[in-house]
């Protein structure tokens, strides 16, 4: 069974389940929001960009520095954690909302659901979603960002698989084409670091999943590995990480603008192993941060800024 993307009229959060509405209560369990507890519309209805990473220190973090960027009231002050009820997910709102999201697919999956049934009952319209985070880089160099525009899986097929109820479901895991173009195009004003479009490879672990010599269980030689990911440059594929197909399928399905941009911290084709130092690989995670900052900048008018880091 193939489920496709469709983006929903008038702007708003398609969701597509009518079993929501027979529900007294929403409890978004693993954001410890409710749509009963919480006037889920004033706290989020005015939000345009939603940004989500894997960890909860990066996206304070990042929120932080957006909340400067954009000139925000408080800009320097602690930002409080919306779910600092629950230990499943942080959640920041500094202009955007940085939500965290674990690692790996069964992670964001169970934070998507939850985030986009908050986006609809928030009454959220023409929301621009982005996954920052960081990535093994193929063929590039070590912190180049790479702009997604197709999430593919370890076959390099552009779809992601999700078992229910026994049957075995593929969703697209196509990425909004003009949005990546237009982080594309706003990359170059930052202009002091490499960035490219390309395919996304997700896996489902960080070890044997992605072709790592360096696992607690390895079958295969190291020339078996290179061929794999020759095969996978050959297919368009630049980087490899852990979230993306989850996160291009269900942002798609339910009308969401979305696209995926992660920095490299090396090329796979010459190592498992990251051997920068703490001070480089600081550096290079603030270059995905510092691309959609000058995004929201820009799309909220407010002209370019100068150097941040």
């Amino acid at each position: 069974m193939t489920e496709t993307t469709g983006y929903s009229g008038g702007g708003f959060v398609h969701i597509k389940n009518p079993h929501l509405d027979s529900m007294e209560e929403d409890i978004l369990y693993h954001l410890d929001l409710g749509t009963k507890t919480h006037n889920l519309p004033a706290m989020f209805g005015d939000i345009k960009f939603v940004c989500v990473g894997g960890s909860p220190n990066r996206m304070r973090a990042f929120a932080q520095f957006v909340q400067r960027e954009l000139g925000l009231a408080g800009a320097g002050e602690e930002l409080p954690d919306i779910c600092a009820g629950s230990d499943r997910c942080a959640m920041y709102r500094a202009g955007p909302g940085s939500p965290s999201h674990g690692m790996g697919i069964p992670s964001i999956s169970i934070m998507l659901h939850e985030l986009i049934k908050l986006l609809h009952h928030a009454k959220c319209r023409d929301v621009t979603i982005i996954r920052i985070g960081t990535s093994g880089g193929l063929g590039i160099e070590a912190g180049s960002v790479v702009i997604t525009d197709t999430a593919v899986d370890s076959s390099f097929q552009p779809r992601f698989e999700q078992v229910v109820l026994g049957d075995v479901v593929l969703r697209s895991t196509e990425l909004d084409k003009d949005l990546a173009e237009e982080l594309l195009a706003c990359s170059r004003e930052i202009a002091d670091f490499p960035t490219l479009i390309g395919h996304t490879m997700c896996t489902y672990d960080f070890y044997e999943g992605q072709g790592r010599l360096d696992s607690a269980l390895c079958s295969f030689s190291s020339e078996k590995k290179l061929e794999y990911l020759r095969r996978a440059y050959d297919a368009g594929v630049r980087n490899i990480e852990m979230e993306s197909t989850a996160f291009a399928a269900l942002c798609g399905l339910c009308g969401l603008k979305a696209a995926v941009v992660c920095v490299a911290l090396l090329d796979r084709l010459e190592g498992d192993q990251i051997r920068a130092s703490h001070e480089v690989l600081w550096e290079y995670q603030q270059r995905p941060q510092r691309l959609i900052a000058a995004f929201i900048r820009q799309r909220l008018g407010l002209g370019p800024k100068g150097p941040t880091h």
